[in-house]
């Protein structure tokens, strides 16, 4: 045999034996010849394919323009391929070829010369599912170099296109699933994402502890288990006239349940009419199984949704309008598509609980309600940087002092967050104390200093919450607050700042500007001091506390000057317009204030405390100086007998008399003269004694036969509170008493 009869043998046993569909087509694409292979796809045999258009090029075989069967792990390579309307890609369809596309590039073949290769999908004769093939076409020539017919060789590359859709699912999934922090919308998400290419109806329940944030439940749960339905997804119909249960309702599952039995294992679960546990579960719920024959479903896996090792739920994808069921492959993308979700939710749910536990901090740190004091009226206002958190580290407070004194309170600590909120309750507390010791505005502030060095250097060094030595550290202490102490009866104003905006004073005139407050370091640097100023306040005027998120914004710069400015176009010049206008309450103006300064895009938290201050009547107030002479005490008295029945309080007259007794001998005794005595009838009647000595009194448990240290401990018992605060050039004690129902 020559050399020539033996390629051409060759050739013709290549052709004929090999695995590969292939089939010649001449010039005007009339089949010549085509192997066993291609006879077997194209259902028919060669003679009787011979001169026509055949093999892939069959009209009736080849691949059309509707969605893949398959599902969507049957996507070809060029995934991005408009669907048939031109918009979204037919999730799943792929780069299907019709026989016109197929017979163009056949065209350019024989008219350029140049082999071309493409991606097709058509069905085997006797399948009812698409395959994918890429498709080889080559130029056959003759001797004068002219194209005269051309073979085209078929590969499936069904299981590679199946491989790259169930990727480009997931790459889908974990775009568009956990977009947000919401466990509903991200249960939505995980309904809606796979449709309609890999499932037809989608529904997702989860567990009710998931639903409140509570403590998950720890994997596997056997069992009936009652499950919530969160969303489900319909490609029929918008209104998944599928569902069996509404969303929002609860179903229990039977232990043989697809969802129950996906729970108990940690797996999917592949499932249909032809499984006798899903027949069984069917006619123990007679509308599910009137509605999965009515739709006429043909596959159902359910899939758990556990997340690190805590089961939240179940997702169940069923197939009626696919005319293949499921097949393990789709099993293994379901419980994927079911394991990334989950992480979504479970995520969700964490920040649900941990807002709600910083919430409930923040909310039991800020005062509830104002306390009843007579030296201001007040309104305040709180609002946090991202208000879908709801927690910050800004707070406000008014504290009512001896001599009807009221001490108001802003502050801000750095950061947003539990830690922030923790750290700010720390400090509020510790303003609280100090006030009632009395201190003056700017050794209070120095103390409040001691305690954030103090906070600060407890947290250096020490395990952040998950063990991680230096994650506390991480986490500095800054704060900055504002303190202010108002008498009603001297109508003064004695505040100190630290690394805080000073207040803004709207007097009853109309005019409103900065208090000229002397600028103190933040909170945390240690040993530097802070100076307080004191200020007379008009009875009837505004006094504005507030933190820097309210007037430092993109659109409004603070100012400049003193700390602050009030040039045009300054948050506190806006500020400053707004207090000077009239207003019906303190409320509508706080209101005012946040809907003309506050900026959407703000980073930092918001506290802002208005403040109008009233005075007492002289007939509220007497006060009578007294030599330090012991012979005096029975004078006092009297003062004190006369005066009471003057306000019609004679029902206090006794205790009174043995109050003043006892705190008028302890000036003579051990303080300096002359001794002051003042009475104060507001919401309580007030007595005190001023003497010219620092020296603190404390209460002692005097013995038995001492003749004296029993004094403090009658007052103590006879009235409401008692307490003692330094004034200049000495100090003061007092003690409260209520007024009669009366």
């Amino acid at each position: 045999m020559d050399d020539t009869r033996e390629a051409a043998l060759w050739q013709a046993l290549s052709f004929a034996q090999s695995v590969l569909p292939m089939a010649v087509y001449d010039a005007d694409l009339r089949l010549l010849h085509a192997n066993e292979r291609m006879c077997r796809i194209a259902g028919r045999t060669e003679a009787e394919m011979r001169g026509h258009r055949s093999g892939f090029l069959l009209d009736d075989g080849a691949a059309d323009d509707g969605p893949d069967d398959g599902g969507a792990h049957d996507g070809g390579a060029d995934d991005d391929a408009a669907g048939p309307d031109g918009g979204r890609p037919a999730r799943g369809g792929g780069p299907q070829t019709p026989a016109g596309a197929l017979e163009a590039a056949l065209r350019r073949v024989v008219r350029t010369g140049e082999a071309e290769s493409l991606q097709t999908v058509r069905r085997v004769d006797g399948e009812r599912h698409l395959r994918s093939w890429a498709l080889s076409l080559s130029p056959l020539r003759n001797a004068s170099g002219r194209v005269h017919a051309l073979a085209v060789t078929g590969f499936e590359n069904s299981a590679q296109r199946r491989a790259r859709a169930g990727l480009a699912l997931l790459s889908e999934a974990s775009m568009r699933i956990g977009t947000t922090l919401d466990v509903t919308r991200t249960a939505q998400e995980l309904a809606s994402t796979p449709l309609p290419g890999f499932a037809d109806f989608i529904s997702v329940d989860l567990l009710d502890s998931v639903l409140r944030g509570d403590e998950p439940t720890p994997g596997p749960v056997s069992g009936d288990i009652p499950l919530r339905r969160v969303a489900h997804e319909s490609a029929r119909h918008p209104d998944a006239p599928e569902a069996a249960v509404a969303v929002g309702d609860l179903d229990h599952y039977p232990e043989s349940s697809p969802p129950a039995r996906c729970l108990a294992t940690g797996h999917a679960v592949l499932t249909g009419p032809g499984d006798q546990a899903y027949t069984d579960w069917m006619a123990r719920d007679p509308r599910r199984g009137a509605l999965a024959a009515g739709f006429g479903v043909r596959s159902l896996v359910a899939a758990p949704l556990v997340a690190r090792g805590n089961i939240l739920g179940a997702a169940l994808f069923t197939r009626h309008l696919h005319p293949e069921p499921f097949t393990e492959e789709d099993l293994a993308l379901a419980e994927q598509l079911a394991a990334r979700a989950a992480i979504c939710i479970d995520n969700a749910r964490r920040y649900t609980r941990e807002r709600a536990t910083a919430v409930t901090l923040q909310r039991s740190l800020l005062p509830r309600g104002l306390p009843p004091q007579s030296a201001v009226e007040v309104a305040t206002r709180y609002r946090p940087a991202d208000s879908q958190y709801g927690v910050g580290g800004d707070w406000f407070d008014v504290i009512p002092l001896a001599g009807s004194r009221v001490a108001l309170v802003v502050g801000d600590v750095v950061g947003h967050g539990i830690h922030a909120s923790a750290t700010m309750g720390r400090l509020r507390t510790a303003v609280r104390t100090l006030a009632d010791i009395d201190l003056p505005p700017d050794e209070l502030l120095t103390h409040l200093d001691d305690v954030v060095v103090r906070l600060a250097s407890e947290n250096f060094g020490s395990a952040g919450p998950d063990g991680d030595p230096g994650a506390a550290a991480d986490e500095d202490i800054g704060a900055s607050c504002l303190y202010a102490v108002y008498d009603p009866v001297a109508r003064a104003c004695c505040a100190a700042r630290a690394g805080h905006p000073p207040p803004v004073l709207a007097t009853p005139d109309g005019a409103a500007h900065l208090l000229d407050l002397p600028a103190g370091p933040p909170l945390g640097l240690g040993d530097l001091p802070f100076e307080s100023a004191e200020f007379e306040i008009p009875e009837g005027s505004t006094l504005a506390l507030y933190t820097d998120g309210l007037i430092e914004s993109p659109e409004h710069g603070a100012g400049t000057g003193k700390g602050l400015g009030t040039e045009p176009g300054s948050g506190v010049e806006g500020l400053c317009a707004i207090l000077g206008t009239p207003s019906p309450s303190l409320e509508s103006t706080c209101d005012t204030v946040l809907d003309k300064l506050l900026s959407p895009s703000r980073t930092d938290d918001v506290a802002l405390l208005l403040a109008r201050t009233r005075v007492l009547d002289a007939e509220q107030v007497v006060t009578w100086e007294l030599p330090a002479e012991p012979e005096l005490v029975a004078d006092a008295r009297e003062r004190i007998t006369g005066q009471l029945a003057a306000w019609g309080l004679e029902e206090l007259t006794f205790t009174t008399e043995l109050v003043v007794s006892e705190l008028f001998t302890n000036a003579i005794l051990h303080g300096r003269g002359p001794v002051l005595l003042r009475l104060i009838r507001d919401r309580t009647l007030l007595c005190e004694v001023s003497d010219h000595s620092t020296s603190a009194p404390h209460m002692r448990r005097a013995r038995v036969y001492d003749e004296g240290g029993r004094g403090l401990l009658l007052v103590a018992q006879l009235t409401r509170r008692w307490g003692t605060r330094q004034i200049p050039g000495g100090k003061a004690i007092w003690a409260e008493q209520p007024l009669p129902a009366a």
